[in-house]
């Protein structure tokens, strides 16, 4: 469970970006009877995500078992391609989807500025949410978080000779052995890149680029990669499939660099022009009850924001690890030199 003081500062910053309240939010929703029967009679959801397909549709599962009749549509991408979905949609007037999340924070400014979200605040963030985790304008509210982790293969990497830090990573020893995301399509690596170029250099992935990384589009994929023993390191990639696979047997360890960690938060949102409105509102609500965060943090390894969710004791709890946070307002601006400099260090 989150402990509110580390993430006050990182939330501050996020939702004072999303710029001075231009109206009062809206009263908190309940999920009432006649809500449920106007979201039965629409009888769908479209809910695009970029947590893991794993995780998104378990969620989805269980929303199908407690409303029967509404069937969830999850289409899983990374932030980015998301980002340029609705992107495209939006500007040719379609609307083809009910619910968002995506880790990427500035996508929600972004959305909100357009005036694509449409406000609803459920009940369960209203009550349990600190201001500092949702949008004062009631537009969207922070779905959960994880982290950009570091990763070894136990049958592949002694646990001695595994790095320590994101230095280890540019050892001589480990050219052509480590695998790694890409900031153009993970919002996650997007958001990690930005916070470890800050902490130690764009030299450091210059000299990362020479190390013949392999190369994968989403945060997911790193931590499958490596589990399959197709690469030793895993430099970059999101922690909570390390969770899934790590607890389902399979030889991979976390590691949380002694320079400090990427957080990286991920939103969700109602869409304005949602096609389901009612069946949207209901499973915008739904995502944030204790039922779909503890799916979230159980199944998933994601970080929680709900107090009534507690983490398995097996996993190093957030008051342990050195994070860093990240400004979006200072990232959205590095967005396209980020996508330049990467392209130039690792070719692609």
């Amino acid at each position: 469970m989150f402990r509110k003081s580390l993430l006050a500062g990182l939330f501050t910053a996020v939702f004072s970006l999303a710029g001075t309240a231009h109206a009062q939010a809206p009263a908190p929703y309940e999920v009432t009877p006649q809500l449920i029967a106007a979201a039965v009679k629409e009888a769908k959801v479209v809910f695009y995500a970029s947590t893991d397909v794993l995780v998104s549709e378990k969620v989805a599962s269980a929303f199908e078992a407690k409303y029967p009749g509404i069937k969830v549509q999850v289409e899983r991408a990374g932030a980015e391609r998301i980002f340029q979905r609705i992107n495209q949609e939006y500007g040719s007037k379609i609307y083809a989807v009910d619910v968002i999340e995506t880790s990427d924070a500035i996508h929600f400014i972004y959305f909100k500025r357009n005036g694509w979200l449409q406000p609803a605040v459920p009940m369960d963030v209203a009550k349990l949410w600190p201001a500092a985790e949702k949008d004062p304008d009631g537009q969207f509210a922070a779905y959960r978080a994880h982290l950009s982790v570091l990763a070894y293969n136990t049958k592949l990497v002694k646990k001695e000779d595994a790095p320590k830090s994101l230095v280890d990573l540019l050892d001589p020893k480990w050219k052509g052995k480590m695998i790694k995301a890409h900031p153009g399509y993970s919002g996650t690596v997007m958001t990690g890149t930005y916070a470890i170029s800050q902490q130690l250099g764009w030299g450091y992935f210059e000299k990362l680029g020479k190390q013949n990384v392999m190369q994968t589009q989403s945060s997911t994929e790193p931590p499958k990669k490596l589990a399959q023993g197709e690469r030793q390191i895993m430099a970059d990639g999101n922690e909570y499939n390390v969770f899934i696979l790590k607890e389902s047997g399979v030889p991979i360890e976390p590691i949380y660099a002694t320079e400090g960690t990427p957080l990286v938060v991920g939103n969700s949102a109602l869409l304005k022009n949602a096609p389901h409105p009612n069946a949207g509102k209901l499973f915008y609500s739904f995502l944030f009850s204790k039922e779909a965060q503890k799916i979230g943090s159980d199944v998933g390894g994601l970080r929680s924001f709900h107090p009534e969710v507690k983490e398995k004791a097996s996993r190093t709890p957030l008051t342990q690890i050195k994070l860093l946070r990240t400004d979006p307002q200072a990232l959205e601006k590095q967005i396209e030199t980020i996508k330049k400099n990467y392209e130039q260090y690792f070719g692609t």
